[in-house]
């Protein structure tokens, strides 16, 4: 009876050991998926020498300390993250430039060197709340489907991208932190895709997996997930014509609620880009339009053709080649001119406050270029600011169209005279740059060829008109003066409710 005893309360004791073993083991994995993280705000831009020397650190940091996230809003591909830097620095005082790490109330870290030589700031931090525009949360308490803009979301070896957004917030959350990433994963609705590079400034962050989801695009480095569950879904179909400004397609998804099979869904987006293009179109054209009725170049080009005609009056012909090869100088000056123009807009990237109001800057220097035409229709001065060549140019022009005798020197007087012409023609150029600035450098060549061929037509159209004999230099000549007002007229209104529609947004 003692033995059977002794044996009942080793068993019992043996029992207790095993549920207590237990008990902390799961209380150890429940600290271990529950562990607070450090959450931290990163202002980058693609294309920023500056950002090129932190992105890399920081997300290396993200290896080194599996606690840290970093909550990434890029500013020059994602234009709708740059407002948020207005929003941050109204509640943090954290400035306007890039790159930008902030980590909480008055507590942020701008510029490469600084963030450079202050790692040990954010290594240091434990358990910091995540820092939003109206709060601090703890990431264990955000809920990643309210963040605005388009953020990316860094954890490890792993990275939410916020595409349309919404989906299901604690599942976002565990995609980033899970231990068993298969399990979380198979929860969901998902489709297998290819992983897409990640751009950093300089560099491209390449990841081994990646799934798209509602409103999400998840990536991670290290064991895939099981896809016998879920087969390739058929790519989407092509976009339907834009009609009431939506466009449609057939898309795929391949969903638990379905068995893991794939169905079928309309898939709807807004016709933005072929409007802006079309308003972008629009305007460029106008502007173009303005320049191209300029007293300045209508003078220049009249001046070299008399020096051509007093130097060879029975030679006609050379009428046509020095007007053409005039004509085709300024047309390839302009060129190059509205290219560095536009590079130059392109890599004002530390002043990231201008960059955000450009589009309105543009507009208002229109309304005050329109506004000095105008004056000039109401009083009229001969070399008037920003409309017209200053009257202390126009001897040295004079004197350098003087010399001209043959079409080649046309051309090369031509790319001269394109310096004295910037001050009076430049203006509606700088506007249409700065406009274009948004798109890449490659892609602001076709519409600067359109603005040029239209700012060179009355050159052409002067040109043909003299050399076929309709009329005489001179008529031209005189035709220009007789009428200078109303062509200061014509450009500045134009100008004047093209900078009124960009300022209100119109266009």
């Amino acid at each position: 009876m003692e033995n059977k005893k002794r044996v009942l309360l080793r068993g019992m004791l043996i029992l207790v050991a095993v549920v207590t073993f237990l008990f902390f083991s799961m209380s150890f994995s429940t600290a271990q998926t529950t562990e607070e993280k450090t959450c931290i705000v990163y202002f980058t831009g693609v294309g920023c020498p500056h950002c090129a020397k932190t992105d890399p650190v920081l997300i290396n940091l993200l290896k080194e300390n599996p606690k840290l996230v970093i909550i990434e809003y890029e500013i020059y591909q994602q234009q709708e993250n740059a407002p948020l830097l207005l929003e941050y620095d109204k509640k943090y005082g954290s400035g306007f430039g890039i790159p930008l790490v902030i980590l909480g109330k008055e507590n942020y870290i701008i510029g490469d060197r600084p963030i450079l030589n202050n790692l040990d700031k954010i290594t240091k931090l434990n358990k910091n709340p995540c820092p939003l525009i109206d709060s601090s949360e703890k990431f264990e308490n955000l809920d990643l489907t309210t963040l605005p803009g388009k953020p990316k979301i860094w954890s490890n070896e792993r990275i939410l991208i916020k595409t349309n957004g919404g989906n299901n917030n604690e599942l976002l959350k565990n995609l980033l932190t899970s231990t068993n990433l298969s399990y979380t994963i198979d929860e969901i609705p998902y489709k297998v895709v290819e992983p897409a590079p990640v751009a950093l400034s300089g560099k491209n962050i390449y990841f081994e997996n990646a799934i798209q989801l509602k409103g999400w695009l998840f990536q991670w480095n290290g064991k895939s997930i099981e896809t016998s569950k879920c087969p390739s879904c058929p790519n989407p179909s092509e976009w339907s014509e834009c009609i009431n400004g939506t466009k449609t397609r057939t898309n795929y998804k391949c969903g638990k609620e379905t068995n893991y099979q794939c169905i079928a869904y309309t898939e709807i987006a807004e016709c933005q880009v072929g409007m802006k293009e079309s308003l972008t179109l629009a305007k460029i054209v106008s502007l173009a339009a303005v320049d191209a009725v300029n007293p300045c170049a209508l003078a220049v080009l009249t001046l070299m053709l008399i020096a051509i005609l007093t130097y060879n009056p029975k030679k006609k012909r050379n009428i046509l080649l020095a007007g053409l090869a005039f004509t085709t100088s300024v047309f390839i000056m302009y060129l190059i001119y509205g290219l560095v123009i536009i590079r130059f807009f392109q890599l004002v990237q530390a002043l990231t406050s201008i960059r955000l109001w450009l589009y309105k800057i543009l507009g208002f220097a229109a309304i005050i270029l329109g506004s000095l035409n105008i004056r000039d229709f109401v009083r009229y001065k001969p070399g008037g600011f920003a409309t017209e060549m200053p009257l202390s140019m126009r001897p040295k022009v004079k004197k350098l169209i003087s010399g001209v005798t043959s079409p080649r020197g046309a051309f090369f007087v031509g790319i001269f005279v394109t310096v004295f012409l910037l001050p009076c023609t430049i203006g509606p150029y700088v506007i249409a740059s700065g406009i274009l600035s948004s798109l890449e450098l490659i892609k602001t060549i076709p519409p600067l060829l359109l603005y040029n061929i239209i700012f060179v037509l009355p050159m052409l159209g002067i040109t043909l008109i003299v050399y076929a004999g309709f009329a005489k230099v001179e008529d031209v000549s005189g035709w220009k003066e007789k009428n200078i007002k109303y062509l200061h007229l014509v450009a500045g209104i134009i100008m004047f409710f093209l900078g009124i529609a960009m300022v209100l947004g119109w266009v």
